[in-house]
C-alpha cells in the first residue's frame, strides 16, 4: 500500500501537460453510489435497523452476517424492500453527469463499490447516467464489504491493475482515487492504496479532517478542475487538518447559499 507520508499525486489530464511527465498517471476512479452519484438517503439507515433490529452501536451488514442463513435471508428481503422503495425517490447529486462526461472524454475507467444491493445501482444508472459505463460494479453481494479495501482491490485487477504480493497477483489501486461520503468509503480506499476523495455535506464535515481523507469536494464536477490541474492531496492529517477543517467549511457555506439563492 502506498505510505501516506508524502501527498497523493497524479499527472494532469488537460491536454498539452507536459510539465507533469513524471507523475504517475491515473488509472482508474471508484465511485460509492448513496450520498456520492446520488444525495443521501440516511433516513433509509433507521428503517432498515428498526426493520432488522440491529442493536445500537452495531453496523447493519455486520449483524445480518451474525445470524442463521434462514434468518440472513429474511433480514436481506427486508433491506432490499427498503431500498427498493427508496430507489424511486434518488436525485442525482448536482455536477453528477457532468463529472462523467469528463472522465469519459479522458477514457478514465470508472467502477463502483457500494454496500447497496445491484437494483438501486442499476436504477440510478439507467435513469441518470445511461450513456455512462461502470466496470465493474461492486455491490452488497461481495464480501467483504467497506470498509474492506478488497472490493476496490477487485476493481483495480479487473482494470488489469496488479502486483505482486506474496507469489500472488492482487489488484493494485495506487493509482486510484476512490470518491465518496462515509468514513467507509475513505478507509476502504485508504487500505487499498487509493487517493481518497470525500464529497461534503452536512453530517460528514468532520471526515475531512481524518487521516484517510485526501482531498474534500463539495460538488462532483469540483473534480473536473483537481483533475484536469493535476490532482494533490495533503501530507499528513495533523499538518493539513486545519487547511481541510477550513476547505469543508467553505464548501458548506457555498452550498448554503446556493440553496437559498
Amino acid at each position: 500500500m502506498t505510505s501516506k507520508q508524502q501527498p497523493r499525486r497524479f499527472a494532469p489530464l488537460a491536454e498539452g501537460s507536459s510539465s507533469e511527465d513524471a507523475l504517475p498517471k491515473l488509472k482508474g476512479i471508484v465511485f460509492d453510489v448513496d450520498g456520492t452519484l446520488c444525495e443521501p438517503q440516511t433516513y433509509m439507515f433507521k428503517l432498515m435497523r428498526d426493520g432488522v433490529g440491529v442493536p445500537p452501536g452495531e453496523d447493519i451488514l455486520e449483524y445480518i452476517y451474525t445470524l442463521t442463513d434462514s434468518e440472513q435471508e429474511v433480514a436481506m428481503s427486508k433491506i432490499r424492500a427498503i431500498e427498493r422503495e427508496a430507489m424511486s425517490l434518488q436525485t442525482a447529486q448536482p455536477g453528477l453527469v457532468q463529472l462523467m462526461d469528463y472522465i469519459d472524454s479522458k477514457s478514465i475507467p470508472k467502477g463502483i463499490c457500494t454496500r447497496n444491493f445491484d437494483a438501486p445501482v442499476a436504477h440510478l444508472l439507467e435513469k441518470f447516467l445511461p450513456a455512462s459505463h461502470f466496470h465493474p460494479i461492486v455491490t452488497r453481494d461481495f464480501r467483504p464489504p467497506k470498509p474492506a479495501p478488497d472490493g476496490i482491490l477487485h476493481i483495480a485487477a479487473s482494470m488489469g491493475c496488479v502486483k505482486e504480493q506474496e507469489g500472488q497477483k492482487k489488484g493494485d489501486a495506487d493509482q486510484f482515487i476512490m470518491v465518496g461520503d462515509s468514513i467507509d468509503d475513505m478507509t476502504a480506499g485508504y487500505r487499498a492504496g487509493a487517493a481518497t476523495v470525500l464529497l461534503v455535506n452536512p453530517v460528514n464535515a468532520h471526515l475531512a479532517e481524518h487521516e484517510h481523507t485526501d482531498l474534500c469536494i463539495g460538488r462532483l464536477d469540483e473534480l473536473i478542475g483537481i483533475l484536469e490541474k493535476g490532482f494533490v492531496g495533503r501530507v499528513k492529517a495533523d499538518e493539513e487538518g486545519d487547511e481541510l477543517r477550513e476547505r469543508a467549511e467553505t464548501v458548506l457555506k457555498q452550498g448554503k447559499a446556493e440553496s437559498s439563492s
